[in-house]
């Protein structure tokens, strides 16, 4: 069970207005011939004095993405993004060329939940601004919300190309390849998360999970320790730690950390963990007991179906195999077990060899 962090990105953005002017154009008056001066008798049969009209000058395509630029900002500082959102992509339309434009859709489309729209605008404001860390980094946020995590991947390396040390790029970049089965690929950006914020419990639980997935268990666990000091307990935080705990042969510590799983929120996953530590502790009637308990929260949890298998085949062996109800019952768990996941080999040889 991996734990990891996203962290949504707020960009505030400044608005650079052009201001057009128009110069009013006006045409002089022409008086009469050259004679005395005339009277009002004779001005009133001089030609009509005509004045030139100034038109508006032409609005153009730049001046109008301006001005809506500058209305979908002031909508959306308004809390009104609807019709924020349409004066953006009328900016858009009229000028391709305006990141603040393409930043303040994307903002929107994430805030509406439409995660695919806003990478895609993130992705144009930053081709806009390639030196820019933050566009980059907030299109992989989107990737991954998406679960697309190699196209994910990619944006988070483009932004930590910018800006190496960033906190959240190396946290997700790390949560990013332990989700795809690399987690070597990201152990070096896990550890430098954990560098950069020591006091952070998700980088801890993060660099845990990939210790654990790479079989360095006691690692894990003392970034599991690490990482509780830092946050509230949770079940899947717990639960991780007792797995290496496991792994390390602390059995009984791993009890007393899944006693506090059980206590926060009882699960499947909670009692089968408890039921093999119980099983390594040679308690075997308590082991059976938890994997049962397990099965009853949910009878297609696969782990808890092996595990009163595996218990119940051992009962056969301790009745020197003359108790043939253990094995039969055995044998209907462990196939059962099978069916709701068939890639257990080791489960499989089992039926095979009691069968």
């Amino acid at each position: 069970m991996t734990q990891g962090h996203f962290t949504n990105y707020h960009r505030s953005f400044s608005l650079t207005l052009l201001a057009g002017t128009a110069a009013a154009l006006t045409g002089c008056a022409g008086g009469g011939g050259s004679g005395p001066a005339t009277n009002q008798s004779d001005a009133s049969n001089s030609p009509a004095v005509v004045h030139d009209v100034p038109e508006a000058a032409p609005k153009t395509r730049d001046s109008v993405a301006n001005a809506s630029l500058a209305k979908a900002q002031a909508l959306a500082n308004s809390g009104m993004l609807k019709p924020a959102l349409v004066e953006f992509e009328r900016a858009i339309e009229n000028n391709p060329s305006l990141p603040q434009a393409y930043i303040g859709a994307a903002e929107i489309y994430r805030k509406q939940g439409d995660f695919e729209s806003a990478s895609v605008r993130y992705g144009q404001a930053a081709d806009l601004q390639p030196q820019s860390f933050e566009p980059r980094y907030s299109q992989g946020l989107m990737l991954q919300l998406m679960h697309r995590l190699q196209d994910a991947v990619r944006a988070y390396l483009k932004a930590l190309e910018i800006k190496p040390n960033d906190f959240d790029a190396n946290l997700n970049i790390a949560t990013a390849y332990l989700e795809m089965n690399e987690p070597g690929s990201g152990l070096a950006y896990a550890q430098r998360a954990v560098q950069i914020n020591p006091k952070s419990g998700p980088a801890h639980a993060n660099l845990g999970s990939i210790y654990g997935a790479l079989n360095r268990h006691q690692d894990a666990v003392n970034e599991y320790r690490q990482a509780l000091e830092q946050v509230e307990l949770s079940p899947p935080l717990l639960l991780n730690l007792a797995n290496s705990l496991g792994k390390v042969g602390r059995y009984d510590e791993m009890v007393n950390t899944l006693n506090q799983v059980i206590k926060i929120q009882p699960s499947a996953a909670a009692y089968e963990r408890m039921g093999y530590a119980e099983f390594k502790l040679f308690k075997y009637d308590e082991a059976l007991k938890n994997f049962r308990t397990s099965v009853e929260i949910d009878p297609n949890y696969a782990p808890g179906q092996t595990g009163i298998g595996v218990c119940l085949l051992n009962e056969y062996e301790f009745s020197k195999r003359q108790n043939d109800a253990f094995r039969a019952e055995a044998l209907q768990h462990l196939r059962t077990s099978v069916q709701l996941d068939p890639r257990q080999t080791y489960v499989i040889d089992l039926i095979n060899k009691y069968r």
